[in-house]
């Protein structure tokens, strides 16, 4: 087992050209920073993304997977390079899957993320509480959470929620992109004013487990419906700053003045179109011509692709650079207050990000933006790992007071309302 000197050795080692450009004074401020507090991812689809792209495949990740075919955000040595000290991986299926198709899919995606985390032992383990999350990473290892997106992996089982709980998942996003039938998504039509009474009772039972309710992609109704049912802190996983961004999936204000009640967390992400107004309009209109696009006859892939590269050409999306993500961690820390911003990447999850942020091997660029904005060292631990962790330990705290809380037997069909 390596010290925690020789770790950080092997950081500065290993750190990239770009790296290397912080002045040495401000890096050695960072590493000492990410020696004593981890940092703490809160989102990463790296998983969804092997599924798709590498046929769920966890081999060459020790490698730079940065270019050539495929190329991905993730990999083990730009984990390192980028001070990595823990990492939620994102345990995600789309929102149109339900039923025993969705428990099957989760079940799937968990065995990719723990496979990932067996493949890599000397770099990854999996954790399942904040102390653990500070042992492996005394240990000089990336710790390993899962946590489950979209809400439609439990088809409506609280005994599911159980289960999934014992294969180490520590929270849950109520929704995805889609309204399920007990919470309201923020890019969706609502059905339920925010979360229906069954939604109330999955809320409570990751109360009693210990889960964190994640409420990145729910509407601002869910959101408060949430924040007054959980007994626990709540986080958003991969959220931004409404106020910056009125995209659906930002956060209002009116909802982060509400977190500093319950230990809550925002955890900001790094893709554009939820960082800029500019590219969030720039992608409505070029999705419009996607869809102009494959509504042409006779409809072909190729001739869509070629199309659209020909509208970005005459279009260029507009550059959002990593002080936008600043920005957003700002706007936060004033309104809700430092101890209730994080970081959610959300690296392999979205088709780009923000300049100086296209991997994990890049955090230090952005804690060096805030140091030259002039963060003090006890607010930058307090983001890389220090908030979220608190949030993990409150949760934990709850579920031991309501241990003696038998296991809710409610069902999705017993609070439908009646026809």
């Amino acid at each position: 087992m390596r010290s925690a000197a020789l770790y950080l050795a092997a950081l500065l080692l290993a750190a990239p050209a770009a790296a290397q450009s912080i002045d040495g004074a401000t890096q050695k401020r960072i590493d000492r920073v990410l020696k004593r507090t981890p940092l703490i991812d809160g989102h990463n689809d790296l998983p969804w993304e092997l599924r798709e792209n590498h046929e769920s495949s966890v081999a060459n990740l020790a490698v730079d997977r940065g270019s050539g075919d495929k190329p991905l955000m993730t990999d083990i040595p730009r984990l390192r390079q980028g001070r990595v000290g823990g990492q939620f991986w994102s345990v995600y299926i789309p929102g149109t899957i339900t039923g025993d198709a969705a428990l099957r899919a989760t079940l799937e995606q968990i065995d990719t993320a723990r496979r990932l985390i067996a493949a890599y032992p000397n770099d990854l383990e999996l954790a399942a509480s904040a102390d653990d999350l500070l042992r492996i990473h005394r240990a000089g290892r990336v710790g390993s959470v899962l946590g489950m997106e979209g809400g439609r992996h439990i088809a409506g089982s609280l005994p599911a929620l159980r289960r999934f709980h014992d294969l180490g998942v520590r929270y849950m996003t109520l929704t995805h992109n889609q309204t399920t039938e007990w919470a309201d998504s923020a890019t969706d039509e609502p059905r339920h004013g925010g979360i229906s009474p069954f939604g109330e009772q999955v809320v409570a039972e990751m109360n009693r487990l210990g889960m964190l309710v994640d409420l990145s992609h729910v509407s601002p109704a869910a959101m408060i419906d949430s924040l007054r049912v959980s007994r626990a802190p709540v986080i958003f996983s991969h959220s931004n700053a409404a106020a910056l961004n009125p995209h659906p999936r930002n956060v209002p204000d009116e909802v982060l003045r509400l977190l500093p009640a319950n230990g809550s967390v925002v955890m900001v992400n790094f893709y554009p179109v939820f960082l800029s107004p500019e590219v969030w309009q720039w992608n409505t209109r070029r999705v419009a011509e996607e869809a102009r696009l494959k509504a042409t006859t006779p409809f072909s892939q190729a001739a869509v692709d070629a199309g659209l590269k020909s509208w970005e050409a005459a279009n260029p999306r507009p550059p959002v650079p990593l002080a936008k993500v600043a920005d957003h961690l700002e706007h936060i820390a004033r309104v809700a207050g430092h101890d209730h911003v994080g970081l959610g990447g959300d690296f392999d999850g979205v088709p780009f990000t923000a300049v100086g942020l296209e991997d994990v091997g890049d955090y230090p660029a952005l804690f060096a933006e805030l140091i030259r904005r002039g963060w003090s060292d006890a607010n930058l631990a307090k983001l890389a790992g220090g908030n979220i962790l608190g949030a993990l330990r409150r949760a934990e705290a709850v579920a031991r007071e309501m241990r003696d809380v038998p296991p809710s037997l409610a069902t999705l069909e017993q609070s439908a309302p009646a026809q």
